[in-house]
């Protein structure tokens, strides 16, 4: 497939037409918590190979160092246009929260934790709050190069196969929400590039925010092509920014029920969201979707 760019032919990247390929497959079978592109090898995380709290010295610098460096690359992505943030809506949604929080968000590409960040620099609290952010095994274990330490020390949580790890991690995350400071989680569980609409979401982040007795801050982050070609051979996407009002637990809710009301009303949010912004109702191409929201 060819698109026409100031009278030049430029292809469309044989890698990304398979990824678009792959999300096609898997949202025919309902598969939406696989991931749509090959992740590097999983590496069991043990308990002495993370320190979740930045409490050594060694890791405070490192994550310093992270810091102005991934402050660096912002700038940078969002200069280059390999970014673009057309709007943020509701940041004063994000601005009114006086307690710990999660953050929900849709994911599609890599650099969409860098639009959180940059949404935190630019709302009322910087400078007040911390935004970790939840990754999986093998992108703290074993992703190579620059990202790789991007992932290791820029405030992250690794999830891990290690029931030990996953142990300290939970208190770790339960820390962090109850002393004010927030944790982004990708409910989905499952990264499909440039997908547009919501996918169902998985348990572990409302069940946070539920024994932390915090709210959930859903946002949804909605696409557009822009007139910037990228190398790939695809429109590089400018991104609306929709923060919803927090979703707090209630009082005369179990656990459970509690869980499954965050839940449940998160993906409403986020439906309306989409469906106001596409103009279009919500429905998936799975043969099997009696599961589905």
């Amino acid at each position: 497939m060819r698109i026409r760019k100031n009278k030049s032919i430029v292809e469309k990247a044989p890698d990304r037409l398979a990824v678009l390929e792959r999300i096609k497959e898997l949202e025919l079978l309902g598969r939406f918590d696989v991931d749509a592109e090959n992740d590097p090898p999983t590496i069991e995380l043990l308990p002495n190979m993370v320190d979740y709290l930045n409490e050594k010295p060694l890791s405070k610098i490192k994550t310093k160092v992270a810091y102005i460096a991934a402050k660096c690359f912002l700038w940078y992505i969002l200069k280059t246009k390999k970014m673009i943030i057309k709007d943020i809506k509701g940041i004063e949604n994000f601005n009114a929260l006086k307690s710990g929080a999660i953050i929900t968000c849709n994911h599609f590409n890599p650099f969409d934790c860098f639009a959180i960040e940059k949404l935190l620099r630019l709302s009322e609290q910087k400078g007040k709050k911390h935004l970790f952010k939840v990754i999986r095994e093998g992108n703290y274990t074993n992703f190579p190069g620059f990202y790789g330490f991007l992932f290791k020390n820029c405030e992250t949580l690794p999830l891990s196969s290690n029931k030990k790890t996953m142990s300290k991690f939970m208190k770790a995350v339960n820390r962090i929400l109850t002393r004010g400071d927030l944790v982004l989680i990708y409910p989905e569980q499952s990264m499909w590039w440039n997908y547009e609409k919501p996918k169902p979401l998985k348990n572990g982040a409302f069940k946070f925010a539920v024994k932390a007795n915090v709210p959930v801050l859903p946002i949804f982050i909605t696409l557009e092509d822009s007139n910037i070609m990228g190398s790939d051979g695809f429109y590089v996407k400018e991104y609306t920014i929709n923060i919803s009002e927090p979703i707090y637990p209630k009082a005369d809710l179990n656990a459970k029920e509690n869980m499954e009301y965050i839940r449940d009303e998160n993906f409403r949010v986020w439906k309306e969201i989409y469906e106001d912004f596409y103009k279009k109702p919500l429905s998936y191409t799975t043969v099997i979707d009696s599961n589905l929201s």
